[in-house]
């Protein structure tokens, strides 16, 4: 039978059976667990009209193309860097306390060295952050960098252009780098108004060509502010009213962060000059003389983690946090939907008699997670693991607490999105007034939580039940 002989139709039907098989190709090639790779091949095999163009959308990965100037970049940039290294104390010398402890793995993951010299201070709710952050853009002298998941063109977010606005006619340069999905919502004449100010504006799926890489499951999850390469903040929070419980039809929204002053501000710099270098091919020129605080003695480590990483590095950052925790360990996560790794990690930690406590919202903006997380009730309890569900509002923030002697606050939760497909980055600190702090704070949101129990799943209906085991399936898509 000749070319022209064969309908169109079988033609299609013979790509999406070619694409399928190139797609299962891929995946024997690049998996990283077992049972993802399983379930994409059956798809693909057995329900290819669906299958294809969902693994084209969020099958992948590993996230191609993502300069890391650090190793690959520019001369001049990584000779700064290696002055940054050199500058600072790092336990990364060998005659530090904790140079063959956990946190010397923590320096290796995030290829940045933990700094001394900081303070960084803990910002406990959205109007103590936003009020940091106001002032903080409005003393500045010579550039604002921002980077952040969610903006919204609300009360907030009308202020955050004001003050830009206003920097922006004193000389002050402006650079800011949004999540397109995160930010869906943002008016275009928000942003066309800000780079008429004279702002430099990228969102974090431009990158040229590189957009049409269908790479729409990868999102930027990171929120921070470094300005003058002196003051930066990092946490959980975006710009958007909710934070401050005023956004109409909305619960308030419970979670914090933190302002860091001191060489560490650097680490949060680098982080967004690579963010920002893939979506606009550009390199900034930038402060990176570390900065010392007069009062600041902390040490802090930035760890930015995404799925741009040689490892998995969020989750290593959490396997690591909970397999050498010898107390207690403290999280709290808006989505805890844990991977097989991280389930068996909490409950090994509370078998030896570590006190592993869970805080997670009992009101969600995602319902499928709240479902899921209902299905890990059973294992939690028998293994004597606390989830404590936090009653009013919607709680938001990212914390991790381990033993006395660090706690990290930052932007990755207890999902698969954030261990494999998001950018996320985290603040770790030592010292112990800051990890007082963060106790003192997971103390009180405690006693506006309920424990949770095995009952709470097993007595609820079967068509309940059934519902959080098929959602939880879909858990590396949550």
């Amino acid at each position: 039978m000749t070319l022209p002989d064969l309908s169109w139709l079988a033609i299609a039907i013979g790509l999406l059976y070619l694409t399928a098989a190139a797609c299962i190709y891929r995946i024997l090639m690049t998996y990283r667990t077992a049972q993802g790779a399983l379930a994409w091949v059956l798809a693909l095999i057995g329900l290819p009209y669906i299958a294809v163009p969902m693994f084209l959308l969020f099958g992948r990965n590993r996230f191609g193309g993502y300069l890391k100037p650090r190793p690959t970049g520019d001369a001049a940039l990584t000779e700064l860097l290696n002055r940054f290294e050199q500058q600072t104390a790092s336990i990364t010398q060998r005659d530090h306390k904790h140079f063959h402890d956990e946190l010397q793995v923590l320096c290796k993951l995030g290829r940045q060295p933990f700094t001394r010299g900081n303070q960084c201070d803990l910002l406990k709710d959205g109007e103590a952050t936003f009020d940091a952050l106001f002032d903080a853009m409005e003393n500045a002298r010579d550039y604002i960098l921002l980077e952040f998941y969610i903006v919204r063109s609300d009360k907030i977010g009308q202020r955050i252009k004001a003050i830009l606005k206003r920097k922006l006619a004193e000389g002050v340069e402006v650079w800011f780098l949004y999540d397109d999905i995160g930010s869906v919502w943002l008016p275009r004449k928000y942003l066309r108004e800000l780079a008429a100010a004279g702002a430099n504006i990228a969102s974090f799926g431009d990158g040229n060509l590189r957009r049409m890489r269908m790479q729409v499951n990868f999102r930027n999850h990171r929120k921070l502010l470094v300005c003058d390469g002196e003051v930066g903040f990092v946490g959980g929070i975006n710009l958007g009213d909710e934070y401050l419980g005023t956004a109409m039809d909305e619960e308030p929204w419970r979670d914090s962060h933190c302002r860091i002053t001191g060489p560490a501000v650097t680490g949060l710099q680098l982080a967004w000059l690579e963010d920002w270098n893939w979506a606009s091919g550009e390199f900034p020129s930038l402060n990176w003389a570390p900065a010392t605080p007069a009062r600041g003695d902390q040490e802090v480590l930035i760890l930015p983690t995404g799925p741009a990483d040689t490892y998995e590095t969020c989750t290593l950052f959490f396997l690591n946090c909970i397999n050498n925790a010898q107390e207690r360990i403290w999280i709290a996560s808006p989505y805890f939907v844990p991977d097989f790794q991280i389930m068996n990690a909490l409950q090994l930690a509370s078998l030896r008699g570590v006190d592993v406590r869970v805080i997670i919202p009992e009101k969600s903006d995602s319902q499928l997670i709240r479902l899921a997380a209902y299905s890990y009730l059973v294992q939690a309890s028998r293994a004597g693991i606390g989830i404590y569900r936090y009653q009013p509002g919607f709680m938001h923030q990212k914390m991790v607490l381990v033993d006395h002697r660090y706690a990290a606050v930052g932007t990755a939760n207890l999902d698969n999105r954030s261990m494999r497909l998001n950018f996320e980055i985290t603040a770790i600190s030592t010292a112990g007034d800051f990890v007082e702090g963060v106790e003192h704070m997971l103390e009180e949101d405690l006693a506006s939580c309920r424990l949770m129990t095995e009952r709470d799943y097993r007595e609820r209906s079967i068509i309940f039940r059934l519902a959080c085991r098929t959602i939880r399936l879909a858990a590396p898509l949550l």
